[in-house]
């Protein structure tokens, strides 16, 4: 069978997702459906908006389907009517047997790190709040239980020491969309040699998760290390957001969202979590055993911005951090 006659289902929402929908449609693969979120309201106007992936899809002519469950009969007989040969999924949701089982070839997972390690729906995060110097992008069949199908590819991927979880995001995006591009070919031409997950766990180490993360996990803990609190402000950037609460001699509390810092480890004799400023040009926070330098930061109420242009409107003597 050739990749004109093989058919393929795309499942996706983000902008992950488009550079392998993309690397498909402009490599010649049949897409004969592509399905996505339903659209829905975001951002301060709450304004409904599509997903990446159906702009993707409109833009390029390709049949779009966006069910609202995934378990509806009519979406089911709407797949089933397809003959799709293959699935594939790149950041879309969990999907229940009814759908992963359907295709004759199975469904495909693009997953972003190097499996076992880092199952779980934040692994870009992780990597990088863990300090890890490497990772990289694993494509898999799903099978019952979340990220454990048996592995076809991997790329492997530097971390570089100062990456923050946005360019990481976008490195394996890209390396992504390759490896999606030669999963399918080795399926077409059936020389997948799949290797279960188990047999890679024994040598793996500790296997680390990377689980969903919540606005309360993204709280600065400023009495740990310098280089600890440096990857897990670089790890959350820009989203979900790395914070801390900061306070006025008057009791005025304000959140403040920081985006980019530089780190200079030395000893010094304050507190872990002070305030250091000028007031003028610089902000930077005591940690353990050293300072984060702040560039970027957002206080609450105002808009992402350097350091400076907020203190040009923002007298931050006499704040502390809260907790």
């Amino acid at each position: 069978m050739n990749k004109k006659q093989f058919k393929i289902l795309f499942m996706g929402t983000p902008d992950f997702a488009v550079e392998s929908l993309n690397v498909l449609y402009e490599n010649g693969f049949n897409i004969a459906c592509v399905i996505t979120a339903p659209d829905k309201p975001a951002g301060r106007g709450k304004k409904i908006q599509m997903s990446a992936v159906k702009k993707y899809a409109l833009d390029n002519n390709l049949r779009l389907l966006q069910p609202t469950n995934l378990k509806n009969a009519l979406f089911l007989s709407q797949l089933n009517a397809l003959k799709a040969d293959l699935q594939i999924v790149v950041a879309f949701r969990m999907l229940p047997e009814a759908v992963w089982a359907m295709p004759t070839y199975g469904t495909i997972n693009l997953h972003a790190s190097l499996l076992p390690q880092y199952r779980g729906a934040a692994p870009i995060n992780h990597a990088i709040i863990n300090g890890e110097t490497k990772t990289g992008v694993t494509t898999f069949f799903i099978e019952k239980q979340i990220d454990t199908g048996k592995i076809i590819f991997q790329e492997e991927v530097p971390v570089l020491p100062d990456e923050n979880a946005g360019q990481l995001h976008d490195k394996l995006m890209i390396t992504g969309g390759k490896l999606i591009k030669k999963t399918v070919e080795a399926v077409i031409n059936k020389k997948i040699s799949a290797v279960s997950q188990n047999h890679l766990i024994s040598r793996a180490g500790e296997i680390k998760p990377a689980p969903k993360i919540f606005k309360n996990d993204c709280k600065i803990n400023w009495h740990k290390s310098t280089q600890t609190v440096y990857n897990f402000i670089r790890g959350l950037s820009p989203y979900p957001t790395a914070w801390t609460e900061i306070a006025g001699k008057n009791g005025k509390q304000f959140s403040l969202k920081i985006f980019t810092t530089e780190k200079q480890i030395e000893s010094h004799s304050h507190h872990a979590g002070s305030i250091l400023s000028d007031n003028k040009t610089f902000i930077k926070i005591t940690t353990s055993d050293g300072y984060i330098n702040i560039s970027e930061l957002q206080l609450q109420g105002k808009k992402r911005m350097n350091v400076k242009d907020l203190l040009n409107g923002f007298d931050i003597s006499g704040f502390e951090i809260v907790g």
